[in-house]
């Protein structure tokens, strides 16, 4: 029944016209890529995406590339560079503080290890290289970061980092939206439980693999249960198992068979080490944000800083004890509470607590969460519920106060249409308020770019861009045959803005130009000419819009509430704002209206594959002579071909 509803849902969100700006995302970003080697492509795509409306730009400041040389060597050389392309494409900065390894990870095309001198900093303190790493059940030992049972040790270098970090950028406090602080494997919180390091005996869609193998990690489980019993003995009494001595408290010597029996649900020993696995995880989680508050207490003071949880969505399905088991092997939820109930957040009460104990600090803790792009497929090989997960760790957020935002897990995932579709979904219907996607190349152009510029006209609630951005519509009636589309072009006058406006639009002729972004891509025909387009120009097809564009593509509407095809579920056809007739060509954007001369710009349309461009008109009331039509900013105005006509008012 879940998942019927959810179809349901989406049917309705896509059948909503995304014309008005709703209230629930406040950020819009991007990824940068996890290490830039064309320095070139990456500012093209940085005005691609500045373009379309977002925000800002997620960046991995990787410890392991800045302090590489040496404890307390930074080399900020590489950040420099990248913060002020950013800055330069008017965009702002999310930078990553990735205690973490680049490489070895899903979509991972870098080798970043983090600094190694830090495996053998402490052996003159008794703490061995071995000490600081994860050991998993299978004896393997991962590098990616160091191990949770060690923050005694290493809290110090990561607050280090942070504060050398906060040093040196602090000019650029003002540029800084948000530090999302690493707290694991793919600057997640959670365990290495599907890594590289245990050879593919782990990863999707296996169970996983437990990483409470080390030393430490043993000490620390036989601390943590003699402490709830009171002796070994009484750990011995309430498990039901012979135990000589504390050495005798272990992970279980054989998982495999620990979770395909069900002990994590049906012994006290079982539903005791998930307990104690999970529990260290969020200690990990507190300590991590606390550091990072401690560390940022000077010009990143009035910051938000956040953290992001996986979406293991895999094993969620399946109709034997292996159910649920990822996500305890990768320490996100216990197996002592009722994983079916909301009250629980089928089990992410205690990770979503970790973001809701900041809620009465002064400084907001934003939790971040992936896999929106997905959907359920329970009885697929994956046993997933991806979709089912992406709402239950929201309403849980709702429910407890908590700011979450979303990502894609997967780059393809941004790349279609059923990504970009379940996205709207979750923002649609859950309590999302911000997106950040992964990653900049894949919104640069293509689907993702138009989706995105879609995305953003529907939810984010202020103009990204700055500037005065407001809803206008245009209809220009013309009558057309099979194969013919309208196409308009405008702008400003370049004469009149280089005399008058101080413009100079024979340099650069986007001066004169309307940015806009479309709120209609649904039809088929014109959407591929949409999605690349970005201004209202006088000079053509953009560099990325479809092959065929002769400007920018209006939409065919009537009046005729009895048209089979509509706007707000085919792109064309009935509109309701058309109260004129058949063939009222409809244009649907935000626009600039600070490019604008007092509101007013300039416009003239072309019918492709026929009549061409209209004749000149002379418009009465016009801010100043042209032979084309004038439109006002944030309006709903109506035009005839080849008349001087023209019906302005307001929505």
């Amino acid at each position: 029944m879940k998942t019927h509803m959810k179809k349901i849902a989406l049917a309705m969100t896509l059948a909503v016209t995304a014309t008005a700006w709703a209230d629930n995302a406040t950020s819009a970003a991007v990824m940068a890529p996890l290490e830039v080697n064309n320095w070139s492509e990456f500012e093209n795509q940085l005005a691609s995406v500045k373009s379309i409306g977002v925000t800002g730009v997620s960046v991995d400041v990787w410890w392991g590339k800045v302090e590489a040389n040496g404890d307390q060597q930074f080399d900020w050389s590489y950040y420099d560079t990248i913060f002020q392309k950013i800055e330069n494409a008017g965009l702002h900065i999310i930078p990553i503080m990735s205690f973490h390894q680049c490489g070895g990870n899903v979509g991972d095309d870098c080798n970043i290890p983090i600094p190694s001198w830090i495996w053998n900093k402490y052996t003159n303190q008794g703490v061995s290289a071995s000490d600081l790493k994860y050991k998993s059940e299978y004896g393997n030992e991962s590098v990616e970061t160091v191990s949770l049972w060690r923050d005694d040790y290493v809290l110090s270098e990561y607050k280090e980092f942070m504060e050398a970090f906060e040093a040196h950028y602090a000019s650029k406090a003002n540029l800084i939206d948000e530090v999302n602080v690493s707290m694991g494997p793919a600057g997640e919180l959670r365990y290495p439980s599907y890594n590289a390091h245990d050879g593919g005996l782990t990863g999707y869609p296996t169970r996983g693999g437990f990483q409470a193998y080390s030393e430490p990690a043993k000490q620390d489980f036989r601390n943590w249960a003699i402490a709830k019993y009171g002796s070994v003995s009484g750990v011995s009494n309430n498990w039901g198992v012979a135990l000589n001595s504390a050495n005798d408290i272990n992970p279980p010597s054989n998982a495999g068979s620990f979770i395909n029996n069900g002990d994590q649900y049906n012994t006290a020993y079982g539903r005791d080490f998930i307990r104690w696995y999970h529990d260290a995880l969020m200690d990990h989680g507190y300590r991590m944000m606390d550091n990072a508050i401690l560390a940022f207490d000077g010009a990143f003071a009035n910051v938000e800083l956040g953290f992001k949880i996986p979406g293991i969505h895999w094993k969620m399905s399946a109709s034997d004890n292996t159910k649920r088991s990822a996500e305890m092997a990768a320490g996100l939820i216990p197996s002592d509470v009722d994983l079916n109930s909301a009250s629980t957040g089928y089990g992410y009460g205690d990770i979503v607590g970790v973001a809701a104990s900041y809620n009465n600090h002064p400084r907001d803790v934003v939790l971040h969460f992936t896999a929106l792009e997905m959907n359920d497929d329970p009885n697929g090989g994956g046993q997933s519920l991806a979709q089912s997960l992406v709402f239950w760790v929201a309403n849980e957020a709702a429910a407890q106060g908590v700011s979450i935002k979303g990502e894609n897990a997967l780059s393809g995932g941004v790349t279609y249409d059923g990504g970009w579709d379940n996205i709207v979904n979750a923002f649609t219907y859950a309590s999302y308020s911000g997106m950040t996607v992964l990653r900049i190349n894949q919104v640069a152009s293509g689907t993702g770019n138009y989706r995105y510029q879609q995305f953003i006209n529907q939810f984010l609630v202020e103009a990204p861009n700055g500037g005065d951005w407001q809803r206008t519509v245009i209809f220009m009636f013309g009558t057309t045959t099979t194969g013919q589309d309208m196409f308009i072009r405008g702008g400003l006058d370049h004469n009149y803005a280089n005399t008058n406006l101080g413009k100079n639009c024979s340099t650069s002729n986007y001066e004169c130009a309307m940015p806009i972004r479309h709120n209609n891509l649904r039809n088929s025909t014109t959407a591929g000419w949409k999605g690349g387009d970005q201004y209202l120009d006088w000079y053509g097809i953009e560099a990325s819009q479809g092959s065929g564009a002769v400007g920018t593509a209006l939409d065919w509407t009537t009046n005729n509430a009895s048209n089979s095809a509509t706007v707000a579920a085919d792109g064309y056809g009935y509109e309701p704002l058309n109260t004129y007739g058949d063939h009222y060509w409809m244009l649907d954007v935000e626009m600039d209206c600070s490019a604008t001369v007092n509101g007013w710009f300039e416009l003239k349309s072309y019918i492709s594959n026929g009549p061409g461009w209209e004749a000149d008109v002379a418009q009465a009331g016009t801010p100043y002579n042209s032979g084309n039509h004038f439109a006002q900013c944030g309006k709903i105005n109506v035009f005839q071909r080849n008349s001087s006509s023209a019906t302005i008012g307001t929505f």
